[in-house]
């Protein structure tokens, strides 16, 4: 039975333009919370192959969509690769032991050794196979390498980025030792969720916009190119989703290129904008200001606006960064219903 999001990935004929969104299995349904607190924590439940695939699954009854996103968490490869996670409540992922020298890289397990190590991934991909109905896709991810730095660098979060930012103008060869290094990484990653089960990849660079225009290439989105052509390499059929947060100049300037199938568009970024510079290369994803889903009248009209501009050509609607915990389920199932209401062909 083919799968509507998968043939859309491929510009194939579809019925409706699919829809999906970001952080769909999380904090906003209650029977997320109700899964997470028998777990006892965030990673707990990341570790955990039969309650992630609940979790998985739980947007798709739900909601509607027509696509189910592994659950799982991008900080599982560094943790997996040697540093300590943990999830502060109230401050989020912290790493007790920062890299910050090319000792404390070389300390880091690599390549497919760290890769095998995410075997409670594979796993919850392998039972997701098993319980969804055929015409829904799964998609595997990662974060992008330069993501998974800032983290790795910084310790935790950042709304600076200055310790990593410091490192790229006063020690660009470390920083690009331990992009390398993570991007071996993510490669084995990717491809083992492949063979696991996974329909389709994104890579996410939720971190994207903390690099300047000019440096954007070479810090990230090269990294994110090669990872996306060692897939294709191996799987051809498989399509390749890359989604840089923030990087409206970056798209501007004509600068996107390489072997993937669908760009997606983050909602700082006009769709006009997007489809005049890709649109022609690649399927577009997105992109839905989340925070309009506080409202279903604003949530009809930024679907309806997007359907104009895309006119469901190359297209797979979603919203421009992940779905907010507050967010009323009704207003979600909402904004599904609408997708698919404006695109029915």
């Amino acid at each position: 039975m083919s799968k509507i999001f998968v043939d859309a990935c491929l510009r194939k004929e579809t019925p409706y333009t699919p829809v999906w969104m970001m952080r769909q299995a999380g904090r906003y349904l209650p029977e997320y919370m109700e899964v997470r607190k028998k777990a006892g924590d965030f990673l707990s439940l990341c570790h955990n192959p039969e309650m992630a695939c609940e979790v998985t699954i739980q947007p798709l009854d739900i909601v509607g969509v027509d696509a189910a996103i592994l659950f799982s968490d991008i900080l599982v490869i560094p943790n997996e690769m040697g540093m300590k996670l943990e999830f502060i409540k109230g401050e989020g992922p912290k790493f007790d032991t920062p890299v910050k020298t090319q000792e404390d890289v070389d300390a880091l397990l690599g390549g497919e050794a760290a890769a095998d190590k995410l075997t409670y991934v594979y796993e919850t991909i392998k039972l997701l196979k098993q319980r969804l109905p055929e015409d829904k896709a799964l998609i595997g991810f990662t974060g992008a390498p330069w993501t998974l730095a800032t983290y790795m660098i910084e310790g935790q979060g950042t709304k600076t980025y200055n310790i990593c930012k410091k490192m790229m103008y006063s020690n660009p060869e470390l920083l690009h030792n331990i992009l390398r290094k993570v991007t071996e990484v993510v490669k084995y990653y990717m491809i083992k969720q492949i063979e696991a089960g996974a329909d389709v990849v994104q890579i996410f660079d939720s971190w994207a916009a903390a690099i300047e225009p000019s440096k954007y290439d070479e810090f990230s989105w090269s990294y994110m190119v090669e990872i996306a052509e060692y897939i294709k390499e191996r799987y051809p059929d498989i399509p390749v989703i890359m989604f840089p947060k923030g990087v409206a100049a970056f798209i501007e300037r004509g600068l996107v290129y390489g072997n993937f199938d669908v760009f997606g568009v983050d909602w700082g970024t006009p769709m006009a904008l997007a489809k005049e510079k890709l649109g022609d290369k690649y399927v577009l994803q997105g992109n839905m200001e989340p925070t309009r889903l506080y409202s279903k009248e604003r949530t009809t009209e930024c679907v309806e606006a997007i359907q104009k501009t895309m006119q469901g050509e190359g297209h797979i609607f979603n919203l421009g960064h992940g779905i907010l915990p507050d967010v009323p389920v009704e207003n979600a199932i909402h904004f599904v219903e609408e997708c698919q209401r404006v695109s029915k062909k």
